[in-house]
């Protein structure tokens, strides 16, 4: 559970929640040729600027980070924990408990190679008092290889640059050495390069208590894909659903489990969840799982301190992140509370795909002039600020943005005018990589996203005949063999493009201008073989532009966004709404003068 920072006054609720996690202690067409040896020739890729990020943590303070979190953990001074389960934190930091299963089994790392450990830290600058050390975990999954998926609660109001530490790779919780270093018993340590979390979490209610770690480099971890918004089946009452996480195992002990556990948690539905917590379940955002507490440690499978943040799992997917429930876990009739997935991923997807070159939370646009000079505009939501060199791409027939190798560093796909293919890695000191010939047999290519739900981003490509190819992305900056999924598309003329969720489901989608000016939305269907549901007319009038680029999120608020110019100069948004009918908003000048570029990410 989660009591408020030492020293803090707890506020009253009817039988107030308390957050599961955070235990704070003390404190292509034919011709197109791919990857092959053969085409390695004398062509030079473009040369593509990176914008500067703070260094990653060396191996020895990610260490000190763990071994300090865990000798926190097992120190003798703990915060008083609050007096009855009648009592819910008013904060998110400073809490003094941690959490684990009870009525769990002991499983591997092989059966869930998606769980993480996430790992807080901060001396507060005295590290000779351990008084005033703030020190906790939280578990998390891995969504994406660069992507930790957790609660709001163990990130608001934390620097995870500056103080944390994520293990994957192990089942297993670090001891600590005799020398105070860490031993991760096969796992691996990386830093966290940046952090979000929901915009309307609460501290109060823990509503919208869903987050994301952006990892500094890519985990070898496999990768488990959220559900999708359109998802109501996983909800369902009585539905099988699998609770993994290291929190505590008993009522009586705030220690966690050392093994990794797992607990089946049956769906239980809304009217129920109603009836045992009243206003503080917020159904739409918000889903109980498992039965009813019993009293006591025994009868009782439940989520407790310390598991906040992992992963409540459905036919393979995260439907649920642990957020509350009663202190010490067993209170009888209570139940587990998660935060519903399917209700924040339109949110969740623009973090895991990144255009982002800033590292703000909003997607930010490269324009190309006719001679090669390259720019960034950094958005600012509704506008953009002034434009930042960001070196030349002269030669290019076309540009995409897109985070193909899943580093979150944006990278550049780059067709040049013979038809070479590269991808620009946008992290600096990487290399970039010559994707093969014959690619202006391609009329349109598009980056959407993660079209099958293995969590990397995958191409699309239309040629000149009218026929879709999908590429799936091999999470490395490259793709692998292509098939196609259907024809047809030449009476777009190669309009189409496409970043992100616009429909609000959490699945990529495709636009198409066909040769009235229509504008056309194919939703995504998480699906390789047909990866887009049929198309539904979104507006008329579209001629009118003579460039439009997706590029993903730009205002920050979780839905895709997309950008056209007109004929005079004059660049205009299209804020995404999440509607599966009526996607885009109507449209808000940005600025003139875009006349001078010929291409846009």
């Amino acid at each position: 559970m989660f009591p408020a920072r030492k020293g803090a006054g707890h506020r009253r609720r009817r039988r107030g929640p308390v957050a599961i996690g955070v235990a704070v202690l003390g404190a292509g067409a034919a011709g197109v040729l791919l990857l092959s040896p053969a085409h390695a020739g004398t062509v030079q890729p473009p040369v593509l600027g990176t914008v500067a990020q703070p260094p990653a943590p060396a191996p020895a303070a990610l260490s000190a980070r763990i071994a300090g979190a865990v000798k926190a953990d097992s120190g003798p001074a703990r915060a008083p924990l609050a007096a009855s389960t009648t009592t819910k934190s008013s904060g998110t930091a400073g809490t003094t408990v941690d959490p684990k299963i009870i009525g769990g089994t002991t499983t591997t790392i092989s059966t869930a190679p998606w769980m993480a450990q996430l790992w807080y830290y901060d001396d507060n600058g005295t590290p000779a008092d351990e008084t005033d050390d703030t020190g906790f975990f939280c578990g998390g999954t891995v969504v994406s290889p660069t992507k930790i998926l957790t609660a709001s609660h163990c990130v608001h109001g934390y620097d995870w640059f500056q103080f944390g530490a994520v293990v994957t790779g192990t089942d297993q919780l670090p001891t600590t050495n005799a020398d105070d270093t860490a031993n991760l018993h096969g796992g691996t340590a990386t830093g966290v390069q940046r952090q979000w979390n929901h915009p309307s979490y609460s501290s109060v209610t823990y509503d919208n208590d869903v987050a994301v770690l952006t990892l500094n480099r890519p985990v070898t971890a496999k990768p488990l894909p959220i559900t999708t918004a359109g998802d109501t089946a996983s909800y369902g009452a009585g539905t099988a659903a699998t609770l993994y996480g290291w929190g505590r195992t008993s009522s009586t002990t705030q220690d966690l489990a050392q093994t990794l556990k797992k607990a089946s948690m049956p769906i239980v539905s809304n009217a129920a969840c109603s009836s045992a917590w009243g206003s503080d379940y917020v159904a739409a955002h918000m889903v109980c799982a498992g039965p009813p507490a019993s009293g006591s440690d025994a009868g009782t499978t439940s989520a407790c301190n310390g598991d906040s943040g992992g992963p409540l799992v459905v036919a393979g997917r995260v439907v649920g992140v642990v957020s509350w429930g009663v202190q010490d876990c067993v209170e009888k009739g209570a139940y587990s509370v998660f935060s519903r997935v399917s209700a924040f991923a339109g949110a969740i997807d623009p973090r895991l795909d990144d255009t982002d070159i800033t590292h703000d939370g909003k997607a930010d646009l490269l324009a190309v002039t006719p001679a090669g000079a390259t720019y960034y505009y950094a958005s600012k939501g509704t506008t953009v600020n002034g434009r930042v060199a960001d070196g030349n791409l002269a030669g290019t027939g076309m540009i995409r943005q897109t985070d193909l190798n899943r580093d979150g560093f944006q990278d550049v796909l780059a067709r040049t005018t013979d038809g070479q293919l590269y991808f620009l890695n946008g992290q600096a000191g990487t290399s970039d990589i010559r994707l093969g010939a014959g690619w202006n047999a391609m009329r349109a290519l598009v980056a959407p996203g993660d079209l099958n739900g293995d969590g990397l981003p995958d191409l699309v490509a239309t040629d000149t005949g009218g026929t879709m190819w999908y590429y799936p992305g091999n999470g490395n900056g490259t793709v692998g063999a292509r098939h196609s999924v259907g024809g047809g598309w030449n009476i777009y003329n190669g309009v189409i493009y496409g970043k992100g969720d616009l429909s609000g489901d959490g699945r990529p989608d495709l636009v198409a201008r066909d040769s009235a000016g229509v504008m056309w939305l194919y939703k995504g269907s998480g699906s390789a073989t047909k990866p887009f549901q049929t198309r539904t007319r979104i507006g008329a009038g579209w001629n009118i532009y003579n460039i439009i680029a997706t590029v993903g999120d730009i205002t920050g608020d979780g839905h895709a966004d997309l950008v056209a110019r007109d004929s005079s100069g004059v660049l205009w948004l299209y804020k995404g709404t999440g509607s599966a009918t009526a996607p885009l908003a109507a449209r808000t000048e940005i600025c003139a003068g875009w006349n001078i570029y010929n291409k846009l990410g």
